[in-house]
């Protein structure tokens, strides 16, 4: 699959990607190559959930999502883990389990998502980017998942993160045994 650069930013680069198809054409697609993401699960307490409001200026609005960002490589997504969970909400977590990887949007972006589950959570403040504008909302687990089941959390990243622990809490099994 060739490929050439149609834009590049510090954050992520678009492609013009040329696919041989079994017929003997091609087709051309422009695909967003990005490092990757973390978006990160934190439990202030067995019934608490740290999620933020977070202004975003591609959409136009606050959205209640959990905290995320972006992979600075060679930095391992643990770390990333870490180190934005500090930024965005001013925890710092004792325990971080991985949960899950997923691709946010594969027909058009390459970006694979690392999801962690923080606990035993000390407040040492946040460490905001400039130009961020982000507010914590500590909210029970059961309001965090009725703010997805009534639409208010639109955030793909989110909703998956919330209900797949959820899944986990509830020990709903992935797949018939």
């Amino acid at each position: 699959m060739a490929s050439k650069p149609l834009l590049v930013t510090e954050r992520f680069r678009v492609e013009e990607v040329h696919q041989s198809l079994a017929d003997g054409g091609t087709r051309t697609r422009a695909v967003v190559r990005h490092p990757g993401a973390v978006t990160i699960i934190p439990m202030v307490d067995s019934e608490h959930v740290c999620l933020i409001r977070n202004h975003r200026v591609s959409v136009q609005e606050t959205l209640i999502e959990l905290p995320a960002g972006t992979l600075e490589p060679p930095e391992l997504p643990e770390a990333t883990a870490y180190r934005e969970l500090i930024e965005e909400t001013g925890y710092r977590a004792q325990q971080l389990r991985s949960l899950h990887e997923f691709y946010l949007s594969p027909g058009i972006l390459d970006e694979r998502m690392h999801l962690f589950l923080a606990e035993e959570l000390e407040f040492v403040g946040a460490q905001r980017e400039p130009g961020e504008v982000i507010e914590n909302l500590i909210v029970s687990w059961r309001e965090a998942i009725k703010l997805v089941h009534d639409g208010v959390i639109q955030d793909a990243k989110t909703i998956v993160g919330l209900l797949m622990y959820d899944a986990i809490l509830k020990r709903i099994p992935f797949v018939d045994s």
